[in-house]
């Protein structure tokens, strides 16, 4: 447990080195590879999404010791399924077709803007992030392990996007979003490096057995039965919230549960706290369910208000 924590401890350090003044959200993005999940980070250009699914991958070595394989996948409108997928191509020599690998079959995905491509593309990672694999005819190919995606998404623009589909937004584990740093770290920039200098400096600082360990120790890390309570208790409550049309999912309740276990696993505890269930509840939650009047800016406050009312309860031991 100690090793495996400790590892939860490089990869934030490590993140750190490029993504200053952000630790809340590095330690959220490392609690989501621990706990096996895809992540939706949401957030204005410029302020290091790509630069943060980057790190990772070049912080965490494959079996051979080498970086991650990571692929940047642009979305754009003219965007084809197969462009990312891969696509049986026909060898004249070999007189038969040869299947060609798309980037989604990388260890590490940046779906960078993904709402800028059409529903049919979107869709097209449905497969590959649900059960890890893709078909292609009639055989099935699969990505390396570790494998997870990390896709972006501009909140501000409207023009040219495609609102990704109920389905798709279940999919992902979290959606987060870094936010404008402070002013001291502003001015801290000014004097460093570029980021992309920072990138190849950075080193791996675990291997793939290491990061299976951590996750494996997140799986079975304690949680009060109090406190699953209070997890199915908040989903369940999306459910009945008068102002909500979509409450969420069975798949929410598993991936918050996870989510809650590699959070304290990042703090480095050995057991779920009521802490870990609410920092973790708006980011697992508050994409998975849709108010009446549209105005989903207050998910995340109606999912905290909810989940801290359902804790308070489990603490109480109240029904």
């Amino acid at each position: 447990m100690t090793d495996g924590m400790s590892a939860a401890g490089r990869l934030v350090a490590g993140a750190e080195r490029v993504i200053h003044g952000k630790r809340g959200f590095l330690e959220m993005l490392t609690a989501a590879v621990l706990a096996r999940g895809h992540v939706l980070i949401e957030d204005n250009p410029g302020l290091g999404k790509t630069t943060a699914a980057k790190a990772f991958a070049r912080l965490i070595a494959g079996e051979s010791g080498a970086a991650l394989s990571f692929k940047r996948i642009q979305f754009t409108p003219d965007l084809l399924p197969y462009d990312i997928t891969g696509v049986d191509v026909w060898d004249p020599e070999e007189r038969a077709f040869r299947f060609m690998p798309g980037p989604v079959l990388s260890n590490i995905v940046l779906a960078d803007e993904i709402n800028r491509t059409t529903p049919k593309v979107q869709s097209a990672l449905l497969e590959v992030m649900a059960e890890g694999q893709v078909t292609i005819g009639n055989s099935s190919h699969y990505p390396p392990e570790p494998f997870f995606v990390i896709a972006t998404e501009n909140p501000i623009e409207s023009e040219g996007t495609f609102p990704l589909p109920t389905a798709q937004l279940d999919r992902f584990l979290m959606r987060l979003s870094i936010g404008y740093p402070d002013r001291e770290t502003e001015l801290a920039l000014l004097d460093e490096p570029s980021s992309e200098h920072n990138l190849r400096m950075l080193e791996p600082v675990i291997d793939a057995t290491a990061l299976r360990a951590a996750q494996e120790s997140c799986d079975a890390l304690f949680c009060h039965p109090a406190l699953k309570m209070a997890v199915a208790g908040t989903v369940r409550a999306t459910r009945a919230y008068p102002a909500l049309s979509l409450g969420a999912s069975p798949r929410a309740s598993l991936h918050f549960l996870a989510a809650a276990r590699a959070h304290a696993f990042v703090k480095g505890r050995d057991f779920v706290s009521a802490e870990d269930v609410l920092e973790t509840a708006a980011p697992v939650l508050a994409h998975r369910i849709r108010l009446k009047n549209a105005d989903n800016g207050k998910a995340a406050t109606i999912i905290r208000e909810l989940c801290a009312a359902e804790v308070e309860k489990a603490e109480s031991g109240g029904e």
